[in-house]
């Protein structure tokens, strides 16, 4: 099938703790999709066994039919945002939106024309020039997504993205995201704890409890 395919999937601790059980859903290419459970439930082990920052005990994970179980982070496709969005403190904003492009060895010209849109895109133009220090949590993470979608991913995972912000904003935020990812096109996974926020993003809510999924 095209987009993502999650088959049988588990993740163990070194522990031996089951922190995902047997786990099984798809995500389309352009869809977005939410991971939605309470803490502790192994929302974020799963997604990180996805896009390959965990070990896999157990199962598959593929894009359009291609194993990538075995492939490392870097060669995926796929985008993270994480909770604190982990930008790059001695970057301005369109230095923290070039990184993947650089790092892709993109011509310079190609590269500005990309963080410009981006910015646009992010409701953030006329911000490159601009330190990460003076930027509010939500900006950051709107700066966070645009680095993520620099390169083009063929999926965004987000975990977490709005944790750390205010409820007004999270609600707004989150809705924002949303037309970004509608407007690039991009696959997504929204981790999430917050129910009204996963309905908020997401076309469809797998649900996860105590490592086990309902798709």
């Amino acid at each position: 099938m095209s987009g993502l395919s999650v088959e049988g999937l588990s993740v163990t601790y070194s522990t031996g703790t089951q922190a995902v059980v047997d786990a099984s859903f798809a995500v389309a290419p352009g869809e977005i999709v939410s991971i939605l459970g309470p803490s502790g439930s192994g929302k974020s082990s799963l997604l990180g066994a996805i896009v390959g920052i965990l070990p896999i005990a157990a199962g598959r994970v593929s894009w359009d039919g291609e194993d990538l179980t075995r492939i490392p982070v870097h060669q995926r496709g796929f985008g993270l945002v994480f909770q604190d969005g982990q930008l790059f403190p001695h970057r301005t904003v369109a230095g923290n939106i070039a990184y993947g492009l650089e790092v892709a060895r993109v011509p310079r010209r190609e590269r500005l024309e990309r963080v410009n849109a981006l910015l646009a895109m992010v409701s953030l133009a006329g911000f490159g020039a601009r330190s990460i220090g003076e930027l509010s949590g939500g900006e950051r993470q709107r700066v966070a997504l645009a680095r993520s979608l620099a390169p083009r991913p063929r999926l965004i995972a987000l975990d977490e993205p709005f944790s750390s912000l205010d409820t007004e904003l999270r609600g707004r935020l989150a809705r924002d995201v949303r037309d970004v990812l509608h407007a690039s096109g991009t696959a997504a996974l929204l981790v999430t704890h917050d129910a009204a926020e996963a309905h908020a993003v997401s076309s469809r809510i797998v649900r996860i409890r105590e490592g086990r999924v309902t798709p």
